[in-house]
């Protein structure tokens, strides 16, 4: 044996007695790993992403109708009513419901309690809606302005336009099927007609596609001593109901 192999084994003699002394009494023996070549399909199958599901539309009108209520409530458009109201008052009720009850402005008790139609007004459209055969959680209170005039004066018509856009998004947002508009004010309003309320009731007028009955506001049939117009109103309620389709409850 050459000299060279000698040395060759001695030193992997002295390296197996080193890793011994170290603790380690055997040596993995080495492999050859030889891998398969990768192999593409011909034609390989592309897989599509699962499509993302459709937004709710009606979760969608309710995100809608937050966004406008803060942006109501942030608006400074009418430096007067801002410099003077309390709160703004939005509205109330169920989107899509079978009416909404439409006023001019909030008032004194809307602008202290930041909710429309309450007050005795307020109690009085209770009843009225009531007698309708409803309750208020299945019908929409709002008014055309959002905020009160001062000492409860009617409403510029720079102030109607101010707040023209808040209001038509809100019912776009709500679709109410009916509208019983309460005063001569808000009647004029939506009907587009410069007319008394004595001219405006008895009829269905639209607005934006929708059925609408003009009546006396509950503020002002409260105020009457006479009861003439707590009877016109019943008669724009029976008007109201024929056109949904419904009957009036039975008086208990």
């Amino acid at each position: 044996m050459a000299d060279g192999s000698i040395d060759l084994v001695q030193q992997v003699r002295a390296h197996l007695e080193s890793l011994s002394a170290a603790g380690v009494l055997f040596v993995p023996r080495g492999e050859v790993v030889v891998r398969a070549p990768l192999r593409v399909a011909a034609n390989p199958v592309v897989v599509a992403p699962a499509p993302e599901p459709e937004p709710d539309p009606f979760e969608t009108r309710l995100r809608e109708l937050e966004v406008l209520r803060t942006e109501v409530a942030a608006c400074n458009k009418c430096s007067e009513l801002f410099a003077t109201r309390l709160q703004t008052v939005f509205g109330s009720g169920p989107l899509e419901a079978e009416i909404a009850f439409i006023g001019d402005a909030p008032g004194s008790d809307e602008d202290a309690q930041g909710e429309p139609f309450v007050g005795k007004g307020g109690d009085l459209l209770g009843r009225i809606i009531g007698a309708c055969g409803y309750t208020h959680d299945r019908v929409y209170l709002f008014n055309a302005i959002k905020c009160r005039p001062p000492k409860n004066r009617t409403p510029t018509n720079a102030e109607c336009a101010n707040c023209r856009d808040f209001f038509r998004r809100q019912f776009d947002a709500v679709r109410p099927k009916h509208i019983f508009a309460l005063g001569e004010f808000v009647s004029r309003l939506l009907t587009g007609q410069n007319a008394t309320l004595t001219e405006l009731r008895g009829k269905v007028h639209q607005y934006r596609g929708v059925p609408l009955i003009c009546t006396h506001h509950p503020n002002d049939i409260e105020k009457d001593k006479t009861g003439r117009l707590k009877r016109e109103t019943g008669f724009d309620m029976k008007l109201l109901l024929d056109t949904i389709g419904r009957a009036a409850p039975e008086a208990k």
